[in-house]
């Protein structure tokens, strides 16, 4: 066994360097450096052993569509305001994905009597959408997405709530930190017609409703107002949005519910009358997650029940439930809650071999892989330079321990 010789380094403060013009990134476009890498891979893997245990295999989809497939039914503030769009080669509009279930249901789609139902896949992967970047949301993100193909039950509905709580309790998050509200499109739609609000007029009601919580009454009620609504009409969104025993109203619901309390995950799960979601193809039980207390106004996630869209891209018709995760939310959420390891935990278990001169570059090369192969995470520096500049490489890397292989060490080794 080569010996050698350890040596801490302590991090002091730094000042930054100058550095030359490079091409800037596109407007918070990426983010995926250092710890927020790192904490996304982690919340990866929170989501991965929930999904395990659920038995959820995972599958890929492709980056690029045709814009047609989400303009068919994803609704037109997502392709018109949302989505980057541009021209291929042929002239057809291609645009990068911004989310993935119409991808999912054509791809079934395509193969629908080749697959076993019911089918439960789960995907991972970049998504794009032209928004305003800000706390919670950026332009380029990661997201999961967790679907069940097959099924047209509340029951089914609820196993994919129990997948959210199953993951939050993995993650440490708990049922007084985030919560699971759900709502049904169904019971929304009975109570809207009863208010004598027609059927197309309530896209634009939804959206109303989805922005209660972001303005002030006032406003809120002046943009009611603007969108056409009287005041019977007002007064009784707020007595509807305001009943939290609205949901007995609704048999899936109530049979959601006592799914959910069979499953144990109860106490992460409520009713919200507020939760309507904005895409189109929503036909049943809606749901958001969200932190339940703090200044992180963004879901965790969404989704619902989709029982046409299948037939809506060329399939036969099939019911589908799920739900999609970005990656933003979560990781501020699980920061926040100080539920992550410290992103630099891994640097500061790892040794650097220094390289002292050319004479000693591969026995150090050979020195880190010895390190390796008993278990310790090693890297030896690239090339040879003054030890100084590599003690600076370590402080910056934070990697703690450094082995010096100079002279004197080989000469003890021989």
């Amino acid at each position: 066994m080569l010996k050698f010789n350890f040596i801490k380094i302590v991090s002091s403060e730094r000042t930054g360097s100058p550095h030359e013009k490079t091409n800037p990134t596109p407007q918070r476009h990426s983010r995926f450096l250092s710890g927020n890498h790192v904490n996304a891979h982690l919340a990866l893997q929170y989501l991965a052993r929930s999904l395990r245990i659920f038995r959820l295999p995972g599958i890929r989809r492709p980056f690029l569509e045709s814009i047609d497939l989400y303009a068919a039914k994803s609704g037109e503030e997502l392709v018109k305001e949302q989505s980057f769009v541009f021209p291929d080669r042929g002239g057809d509009l291609i645009t990068l994905r911004p989310e993935l279930t119409p991808t999912l249901v054509r791809m079934i789609a395509q193969r629908q009597n080749q697959l076993v139902f019911p089918l439960r896949w789960w995907s991972w992967g970049p998504m794009w959408r032209y928004e305003r970047p800000q706390k919670g949301r950026t332009r380029e993100f990661f997201q999961w997405n967790v679907d069940l193909i097959g099924v047209n039950s509340p029951e089914a509905d609820a196993e994919m709530a129990a997948v959210i709580a199953t993951f939050f309790k993995k993650t440490g998050l708990s049922s007084d930190q985030v919560a699971v509200l759900v709502n049904n499109r169904r019971l929304m739609d009975a109570e809207l017609a009863s208010l004598d609000i027609p059927k197309e007029q309530r896209p634009a009601v939804a959206k109303f409703i989805d922005r209660k919580d972001k303005l002030s009454q006032p406003d809120w009620l002046a943009y009611g107002k603007e969108i056409g609504l009287g005041e019977r009409q007002l007064a009784g969104l707020q007595t509807l949005l305001a009943d939290s025993c609205l949901w007995e109203k609704s048999d899936e619901l109530v049979r959601f519910f006592k799914a959910v309390e069979a499953l144990g995950v109860s106490e992460y799960v409520r009713y919200d009358s507020s939760i309507i979601r904005g895409l189109d193809y929503y036909t049943g039980t809606v749901f958001e997650a969200k932190e339940i207390e703090g200044d992180i106004r963004r879901s965790i996630l969404g989704g619902g029940r989709y029982d046409n869209l299948m037939a809506d891209v060329g399939g036969t018709s099939l019911p589908g439930v799920g739900f999609a995760m970005g990656d933003v939310v979560i990781t501020l959420i699980l920061e926040k809650a100080g539920v992550l390891p410290e992103t630099n935990n891994q640097a500061r278990s790892s040794v650097l071999v220094t390289v002292f001169d050319e004479s000693s570059l591969l026995d150090s090369f050979a020195l880190a892989a010895e390190l390796r192969q008993s278990g310790i995470k090693a890297i030896s520096y690239p090339e040879p330079a003054k030890l100084p500049k590599q003690f600076k490489f370590a402080d910056r890397m934070d990697l703690h321990v450094v082995v010096v292989l100079g002279p004197d060490e080989k000469q003890t080794i021989r």
